[in-house]
């Protein structure tokens, strides 16, 4: 069964909103059997939206549309499948009753335009929006199906809950995907090392997904899942410690599992991350309990005052080096009461500081039996540097806490 995922909204189109729901849905629709054979985004014109739904059908089974169900003048979705589908619209007793009760407990007036969401095309299904007023549409041709869903991410997500099995069904496969995931080494290089190591049994792909200084090795089949079982073990097996988890394991998470079972924690002085390292450090829940807390030192009389960086090692060798780095972590262990600690410092951009090159970043781990700088060479600008610099940090930990 082959899908298609259609986003609706202008904002998408001119980058005012980042269209996060289409990665999601389109890896939903894989893991429901059914091949994605295009992704696209169309703004909030009637004529192309229509022309839209139209020309994606031709190809796909299933096709999602997200967005463009709420009340104004602009959400067209409805309107455009019941035009594409030849499915005119009905207005809904029980969706106008339950529309009018929602805004009756709310204590607030419904103005009128709100109603717009208890039109329905003809031989629709309505899908319940639990956390919100526009609820979604499945609608059937013949062996097709269109499915319409809100394009707020918390409202999609929470209308499509009950559509994968029903896909899956549908589509009469399982997939499964599995994934090694791994930190210090390049996309290139893994690619390299596993396709030497791993011969792919029939009805099973491999890709590669690179991002945020996390490489991602994903196998997928339709077959039985246990032949995907050697395969991790051969890619855990010959990259070693670059690899720190599976599946939908994260750093942050792997990092505080060991902290908890060996009863340890960490704090951290950071400086070009600003914050970031211990907000990765601090989103988990229960986190405080190996989770000490963060010095933000990003002025420099503050890695002295706060952090404990000697003036004389700050004079001599500078806010950006490794001394500091190292002097960053021993402090933030030795001021926050914790078994370990991290320090990072470089030069984010987009200028250059101290006459070291942006990019230019140190991380340091200080613990019961030493310490260690990894110096490094960034790519990117401002943001990716400050994001690899964390991955870094979290990486360098781990793997001493694996020691």
């Amino acid at each position: 069964m082959k899908g298609a995922v259609l986003a609706v909204g202008t904002e998408l189109l001119l980058g005012d909103v980042i269209n996060s729901n289409a990665a999601w849905l389109g890896a939903q629709l894989a893991a429901a059997g059914v091949e994605v054979v295009a992704s696209a985004a169309v703004g909030d014109d009637l004529h192309r939206l229509v022309a839209a739904i139209g020309q994606h059908l031709i190809e796909a089974d299933v096709l999602l549309l997200s967005g463009g169900l709420g009340p104004t003048v602009d959400d067209l979705t409805r309107d455009a499948v019941a035009l594409a589908c030849r499915a005119p619209l009905e207005r809904q007793a029980a969706l106008e009753a339950g529309l009018r009760a929602k805004f009756a407990a709310y204590g607030m007036t419904m103005p009128a335009e709100v109603l717009r969401q208890a039109d329905v095309p003809r031989g629709a299904e309505v899908l319940d929006n639990p956390v919100g007023t526009a609820p979604g549409l499945w609608l059937p041709l013949g062996d097709k199906v269109v499915v319409a869903l809100p394009g707020p991410p918390h409202e999609l997500r929470a209308v499509a809950a009950p559509l994968w099995p029903r896909l899956a069904a549908r589509s009469g496969t399982v997939v499964t995907t599995r994934q090694v995931l791994l930190s210090g080494v390049g996309e290139s290089t893994v690619a390299e090392r596993v396709e030497a190591a791993v011969t792919l049994p029939d009805g099973v792909s491999l890709s590669y997904l690179a991002g945020g200084g996390v490489v991602r090795v994903r196998f997928t089949t339709s077959g039985p899942p246990q032949v995907l079982e050697p395969l991790l073990a051969a890619v855990d097996a010959v990259l070693g410690d670059h690899v720190w988890g599976h599946d939908q394991d994260t750093l942050d998470g792997v990092v505080h599992d060991l902290l908890g079972t060996a009863g340890q924690t960490v704090a951290v002085a950071e400086s070009l991350t600003g914050g970031l390292l211990g907000a990765a450090l601090s989103q988990r829940s229960g986190s405080s309990v190996t989770f000490r807390g963060s010095l933000v030192v990003y002025a420099t009389d503050l890695k002295e005052e706060l952090a404990g960086v000697p003036a004389a090692l700050l004079e001599a060798q500078g806010a950006v080096s490794a001394e500091t780095a190292a002097a960053l972590a021993a402090g933030a262990r030795d001021r926050l009461g914790a078994d370990w600690g991290l320090g990072v410092t470089g030069v984010a951009g987009p200028n250059v500081q101290e006459g070291k090159p942006v990019g230019t970043v140190h991380v340091a781990v200080a613990g019961p039996a030493g310490g260690q700088v990894r110096s490094l060479q960034l790519p990117g600008d401002r943001d990716r540097v400050r994001s690899l610099t964390v991955t870094s940090a979290l990486d360098l930990l781990r793997r001493h806490l694996q020691a």
